[in-house]
This record gives C-alpha cells, sequence and structure tokens, in this order.
C-alpha cells in the first residue's frame, strides 16, 4: 500500500453535495417544463391568429351578403 492515508469521508460534505445537485436538477426541470409549456402557447397562437383572422373576413362578407339581401327585398 502507499505511504499516504485515504482521507476520511465527510458523510455532511457529500449530503449537502448531493443536495446541491437535486436542486440544481430540479431548478432545471422546472426551467424546461416553463420553456416546454412557452412553446406550446407560441404554437397555439400561431394557429389561433389566422383562424380568427379568417373567421372575421367571414363574417365580415355574411354581414355585406346580409345587408345586401335586405336591400334587395325593400
Amino acid at each position: 500500500m502507499s505511504d499516504q492515508a485515504i482521507p476520511p469521508l465527510d458523510l455532511r460534505e457529500q449530503i449537502v453535495r448531493i443536495d446541491r445537485a437535486i436542486a440544481e436538477t430540479e431548478k432545471f426541470q422546472a426551467e424546461q417544463r416553463k420553456l416546454i409549456a412557452e412553446a406550446q402557447k407560441l404554437t397555439w397562437d400561431r394557429w389561433l391568429a389566422p383562424a380568427l383572422a379568417i373567421a372575421a373576413v367571414i363574417g365580415g362578407l355574411l354581414g355585406v351578403a346580409t345587408f345586401i339581401a335586405h336591400l334587395m327585398t325593400h
């Protein structure tokens, strides 16, 4: 065996290190969940805006058609 003695393990230090690693992992996971939720919202918004624009155009056309039909009958 070598002349150097193996330093004793400091269990408290190891526990603190493990707890810190767990906390960092949980923080990272929370950030990932937040980013995923933002990405899903952006995807939803990307489809919602054109759908609302199309609905507005259709509504406008129906309004104009109703107005013209009303004018034709009177």
